[in-house]
């Protein structure tokens, strides 16, 4: 069947309504909703004529994975999503598990990170099996949870030994084509001052006002040994908690002493050329340049002491791409304009599973998917065009990557 009536015969409706069935499983983090939700899928699948299992990752949680096989000599694409959720925060005015949608938006919990892309891929292979078309290359879809863990649901599925010639992972890019994100990784700094009652202010060393030094400073933060601007594009650092007083044991019922004690928790952001070790290094450059305009003050910096979480690794595919052309080739025949690609913002800020995939698998891939406009906000929503469209791209990048039989 050619290509374009191939798009036609997608049916709009009946895939909002799958994705609106998505949506109405509360697949928070951690809770039996995913493995709720990962049942579903197995379901749907096989209904669909996909080969589809569970797969447990941890107490009970459960991936869902498929496999339509394809006749042979052709290259293999894996799709790659998660269905675990962020809890709703207020501000909400229609129901987030509803399923609702208009003629203008789709709204739900996780609708666009990424329940959107996780429809998407499987609305697009459900497509090509009803019109009869057979594939040359193996088409996977993985439905992971724990991504919000640090991706320990796509980890399970690596070391069961799922691969494929390329993988496409469906966070929300709206349908941009993203090539590089950075790495990601928390830290800790504390700084240590020398408190006096506030009638000698004078005398002591403040470390709340260092705080205030120091904040602004990270926030402009660009690291060294990026190897080119695109690369040096994508650094970030954060500080999102802070809390100061008397002591690491907090004596907030102090107010009149200066404060001795600041902690502060932060993210940076790191580009493939750069490492870990060497955004620590430039921080503590940082916070040596602060010792010495407030003599007295001590500052430390750790790794953040999160527990177990896997490590958020920056990725990058050359745009020369086989997986990257297929997806810039189905975008310009479903919409009529180039594809934007590259280290897009704010995406390139996001971690991915995309890092496991190729650190961990060896694969090349793409980001690409529905949705981040309306990410992480209240009424969260996806443009219900944006989720069309995203199927059509999924189903021309699944042929010309697979091939027709």
């Amino acid at each position: 069947m050619h290509s374009q009536r191939l798009l036609q015969s997608l049916d709009a409706k009946r895939s909002l309504d799958f994705l609106a069935q998505m949506i109405r499983f509360k697949s928070y983090s951690g809770t039996s909703g995913e493995s709720e939700l990962a049942r579903f899928m197995v379901e749907s699948m096989k209904a669909s004529g996909i080969e589809a299992e569970l797969q447990e990752v941890e107490d009970g949680r459960c991936n869902a994975i498929g496999r339509y096989k394809g006749s042979g000599g052709g290259r293999s694409l894996l799709f790659n999503g998660h269905i675990d959720t962020n809890p709703v925060t207020a501000g909400w005015t229609v129901d987030p598990w509803g399923g609702i949608y208009d003629k203008d938006f789709i709204y739900g919990i996780g609708v666009s990170n990424m329940k959107a892309g996780d429809a998407a891929y499987y609305c697009a292979l459900r497509t090509l099996i009803e019109n009869g078309v057979r594939l040359k290359g193996d088409v996977i879809l993985t439905f992971v949870v724990g991504e919000l863990q640090g991706g320990i649901g796509t980890i399970k599925a690596i070391e069961s030994g799922i691969r494929a010639d390329y993988f496409v992972n469906s966070e929300p890019t709206d349908l941009n084509g993203m090539t590089l994100h950075a790495g990601a990784f928390g830290f800790e700094i504390e700084l240590i001052g020398v408190t006096r009652h506030l009638s000698k202010r004078e005398e002591a060393v403040d470390a709340i006002m260092a705080a205030c030094k120091l904040v602004p400073r990270i926030d402009a933060m660009v690291f060294s040994g990026s190897a080119n601007e695109e690369h040096r594009s994508v650094n970030r650092a954060h500080i999102g908690v802070i809390r100061g007083s008397l002591s690491p044991e907090f004596h907030d019922w102090r107010p009149p002493q200066v404060a001795d004690y600041v902690r502060l928790v932060g993210s940076a952001r790191y580009a493939p050329s750069q490492s870990e070790s060497g955004v620590m290094a430039d921080l503590r450059r940082l916070l040596d340049q602060l010792e010495a305009e407030m003599p007295g003050l001590k500052c430390r910096v750790a790794r953040e002491q999160g527990g177990k979480r896997p490590d958020m690794l920056p990725f990058e595919v050359d745009r020369g791409s086989a997986i990257v052309r297929a997806v810039g080739n189905a975008y310009r025949a479903v919409r009529g304009a180039e594809q934007p690609t590259g280290a897009l913002k704010p995406y390139c800020y996001y971690g991915t599973d995309a890092a496991h995939l190729l650190h961990r698998a060896k694969m090349e891939g793409i980001v690409c998917g529905p949705g981040g406009r309306y990410n992480t906000m209240p009424d969260e929503r996806v443009d219900v065009a944006d989720y069309l469209d995203m199927i059509r791209i999924y189903m021309l990048t699944i042929l010309e990557i697979c091939g027709a039989d």
